[in-house]
């Protein structure tokens, strides 16, 4: 833990619904869902509107529907939401070289870094109000939560405290009164699992943890866990902000509208995934040992099973060949809506390399007809330009129709029209590569 509050925690508010909000004018001040939008859907992100009426993020979409039903559904425009988040990182690397992003829309910032004349409670609040007006000027009219702390726990939990658009310091010195009242959900690795382990100890708040003992922490929990709790319950954290966070694995997966019960589909879909994964290994110079599928189940069942290789590879034939008889060894009649492949346990060199040997031949990737794909599909709330009306998004789709309504962020909100869904002056909108992408 630091003498000076000078870990920074930001996190952009309800990131993709409010990215949907800014570009779609209709839907300022409304209730946006961004997710899945089939039945078996799971919400991303719920605007605030959204969430008045309890509608939450990892809730299903059915759930989410039954709650909200005026809400408007959208499956998500990834380019979008990568743009902005690209203009905020970049931003916050311009203050400080120091900068460990957690996902597209938070990340920690070390200010010992940021060329501060000081690190007081007042030079860097006042920094990280400036800084707030600056994401929303990149970001065209985002907000984010920031907070300030003596270590990373701290700035994530103070970030939480006063959403949306929000700013708190943690002085040095009242971490553990802060924290003391709050739950014990509050500090991190404590699922469901630990709060209920905790629970039936008599364990609910942060005080009530700090009360008991390291020793007896670890009978609850196990020793590497309650070691960490221990710790936390008593604000004491000295994480580094690390700029550069390696990748652990490398994974591909897909979920399906309709439930595959061909073995052999099943087996060209690994196949075509492990090619994907062993592309972005060679990519990045990686190899890895440990190759796992991932299965879920018609009934919601998620299974997964793993072998580990004598050494490192990134051939497309050794991870496909390996999924493949993985899932020989799994009961699959009953009908599986998700696959995945991935490979962890990463290095940058592949055993054959050193030692001159050649790579078996790749074998070629088989054709494969995924039962939900359509020849043509139109998402809600996805980019769309029209040849006469211009830009606009998908607002509904079916029975041959797609509805259109032609707005963008610089427009006022604009006006509704429907079209057959193979018109050919209607097509999907194409963002332009962000400045890293240009190659």
């Amino acid at each position: 833990m630091r003498a000076q509050a000078s870990v920074m925690h930001l996190d952009l508010d309800a990131f993709f619904a409010a990215v949907e909000q800014r570009d779609k004018p209709s839907l300022r001040g409304k209730p946006v869902v961004v997710g899945g939008v089939g039945g078996r859907g799971v919400v991303a992100t719920a605007s605030y509107e959204a969430r008045v009426h309890g509608v939450r993020s990892a809730m299903s979409t059915r759930e989410a529907r039954s709650r909200c039903p005026h809400a408007a559904f959208l499956s998500g425009r990834f380019h979008a939401y990568r743009e902005a988040s690209h203009a905020v990182m970049s931003l916050l690397r311009s203050v400080s070289p120091l900068v460990e992003p957690l996902s597209l829309d938070e990340a920690f910032v070390d200010l010992e870094r940021a060329g501060l004349p000081d690190l007081e409670v007042a030079t860097v609040t006042a920094f990280a109000e400036e800084l707030r007006g600056r994401v929303t000027e990149v970001t065209r009219g985002l907000t984010a939560s920031v907070g300030l702390g003596t270590s990373k726990f701290i700035a994530k939990v103070a970030s939480d405290l006063d959403k949306p658009d929000g700013l708190v310091v943690v002085a040095p010195g009242t971490e553990q009164e802060l924290l003391r009242p709050m739950s014990v959900t509050v500090i991190p690795g404590v699922g469901p699992a630990t709060t209920e382990r905790l629970r039936r100890a008599g364990i609910h708040t942060v005080a009530e943890l700090e009360a008991v003992s390291l020793d007896e922490l670890v009978r609850l929990v196990g020793k590497a866990h309650g070691t960490g709790l221990w710790s936390l319950a008593r604000a004491q954290d000295d994480r580094p902000v690390v700029a550069e966070r390696e990748a652990k694995s490398v994974s591909v997966e897909g979920t399906y509208d309709t439930d595959l019960t061909d073995r052999r589909l099943m087996e060209g879909l690994l196949t075509r995934q492990a090619g994907e994964v062993a592309a972005r290994l060679r990519k990045h110079g990686l190899s890895g040992r440990t190759i796992t599928i991932k299965v879920r189940l018609h009934d919601f069942t998620t299974l997964s099973r793993s072998s580990t290789l004598v050494s490192p590879t990134d051939s497309a034939a050794t991870v496909a060949r390996t999924a493949r008889a993985l899932l020989a060894d799994l009961d699959t009649s009953g009908g599986v809506r998700l696959l995945g492949v991935g490979v962890s346990g990463l290095a940058d060199w592949v055993q054959e390399d050193l030692f001159g040997e050649t790579e078996e031949d790749e074998e070629e990737l088989p054709a494969v007809e995924v039962p939900h794909h359509s020849r043509r599909t139109w998402s809600p709330g996805m980019d769309v330009v029209h040849a006469e009306m211009g830009r606009g998004w998908v607002w509904g789709s079916g029975r041959g129709v797609v509805t259109v309504r032609f707005e963008t962020a610089e427009t006022p909100a604009g006006p509704v029209r429907s079209y057959a869904e193979d018109d050919p002056a209607l097509t999907a909108w194409v963002p332009p590569p962000l400045p890293d992408e240009q190659d």
